[in-house]
């Protein structure tokens, strides 16, 4: 006979492992079903390792910089092993302290690989052995993983995906990076701080292409200025692999090609959801484009059985399938006032140098839309903080309807802005206007007066500029 529990989670992921907690919290009998590492991608390789290698690379970045802030050094070196060996170690202290938060929370960790049964079922196989579970809520957070085209499949060598780029055992000399999103853009921020050649290539016509046009130019600017080489409205149709290097074809827009030499390549071309081999077809659960279609409560349309996180679709972020995690165990558990999520109110963050960060509708979304708007700016290079730190380079940038004076978006690039977007999300969940925002008393001197300052200027009231 199954094993009975009142909720079942597949999947350890941020979304996973939140919605288990939530679950258990609310006195539901818990599981969850993990094949690999408690914390899923996010944990052990995407947002949290990513973040460690990357603040390596902002630490050299100052070293470089040491006789402007009144230092000097010698042979100045870094050794790429120990840098990846310190992201490892971050990754691995959170995976364990998500095995922790499962103890506390009394929360079953169940190993191996989950397959839907049918009627409320659940295989799980492990090491050829099958365990069979059962449960009033059946919660689906598998996650996604990195998309390959034909012709750029990724080896693992000399061709990477975000799992090999994480752990180079060497430090390519040139890089090719094959999309700038959020992913591709933070990898060519990486190795191009570190010394590498980059190159980002682009089919769109415009980098970070999702956040707000004048962010994207501003963020392209910067990252030429650093010698970074970026190509748009471009594809790139073959890779050919060498003994110790790749030969990549790209075509640009007006149909003429040429080839790029490139020690390694890092494919970061989007992201599938992991949709096989879980039972979804015999479950009747639709999918579209790779991911799981649910409503707005994370329902499949099938009786007790709900999808959460990236799995189904964007934004593919965290804190989105966190949130979407919390939403559905407080559904389970009937807990009154809960509401869907509104992702126009959840912020992106790219942790590039100089980081970018948005929330909401861009300015050209906003005009589209028909409302009339009115557009603040400010740059970092009127803030004292950012001065004094050494980082003056950046824009902050907010649009309201200019009507009802409500914030539509928030667009940041600069120093530390993947901290201060939160002061806009935190405005756009409450319904805060303009007005509201202009009376804030911000502190002095911080980098979150560039975010007065760019609300008083949709009125032209900038005091620093």
């Amino acid at each position: 006979m199954a094993e009975q529990w009142d909720v079942l989670v597949i999947g350890s992921g941020p979304a996973g492992y939140v919605c288990a907690i939530r679950a258990a919290q609310l006195g539901l009998r818990t599981a969850i079903v993990e094949r690999d590492r408690l914390g899923g991608i996010c944990l052990n390789w995407g947002c949290i390792p990513t973040k460690a290698l990357l603040r390596s690379s902002e630490i050299w970045h100052l070293m470089h910089r040491l006789k402007e802030f009144g230092f000097s050094a010698d042979n100045l070196q870094f050794d790429l092993a120990r840098i990846v060996e310190r992201s490892r170690k971050v990754a691995a202290q959170l995976s364990n302290g998500v095995a922790f938060l499962m103890k506390k929370n009394k929360i079953e960790v169940v190993p191996g690989e989950a397959r839907l049964s049918g009627g409320g079922k659940v295989a799980v196989v492990k090491d050829g052995a099958t365990r069979d579970l059962s449960a009033k809520h059946i919660v689906l957070a598998t996650g996604a993983r990195a998309r390959a085209l034909p012709g750029l499949e990724p080896d693992g060598k000399l061709i990477w995906t975000y799992r090999e780029a994480m752990v180079p055992p060497s430090f390519p000399k040139s890089l090719l990076v094959v999309g700038s999103g959020a992913i591709g853009i933070e990898f060519a921020s990486f190795f191009r701080t570190l010394g590498s050649d980059v190159t980002v290539v682009e089919v769109l016509d415009r980098i970070l292409p999702v956040e707000d046009e004048e962010i994207s130019q501003f963020a392209a600017k910067a990252f030429i200025k650093q010698g970074m080489k970026i190509r748009t409205s471009t594809t790139v149709e073959k890779l050919e692999k060498g003994a110790d290097a790749v030969t990549a074809t790209l075509r640009t827009k007006d149909g003429k090609t040429e080839t790029l030499h490139a020690e390694r390549v890092v494919l970061a071309i989007g992201i599938v959801g992991n949709v096989e081999n879980i039972g979804l077809e015999q479950a009747g659960v639709k999918v579209e484009k790779t991911h799981v279609v649910v409503d707005e409560w994370g329902e499949t349309g099938v009786n007790g059985l709900y999808a959460i996180g990236d799995l189904v679709g964007p934004p593919w972020l965290a804190h989105k399938g966190m949130h979407e995690g919390v939403i559905v165990a407080e559904r389970i558990a009937g807990v009154k006032g809960v509401h869907p999520l509104d992702t126009s109110k959840v912020p992106a963050c790219t942790y590039c140098w100089p980081q970018v960060a948005s929330v909401g509708m861009t300015e050209a979304v906003a005009k589209a839309s028909g409302r009339k708007i009115k557009v603040g700016r400010f740059p970092y290079i009127g803030n004292g903080k950012a001065i004094a730190l050494g980082d003056p380079e950046g824009l902050v940038k907010t649009v309201f309807d200019a009507d009802t004076g409500e914030l539509l978006g928030a667009h940041m690039i600069g120093a530390e802005v993947t901290e201060l977007i939160q002061g806009y999300a935190i405005a756009r969940t409450l319904e805060a206007t303009e007005a509201e925002l202009a009376a804030v008393v911000f502190p002095h001197p911080t980098l979150s007066e560039t975010m007065h300052e760019s609300v008083l200027d949709a009125d032209k009231r900038a005091l620093h500029i």
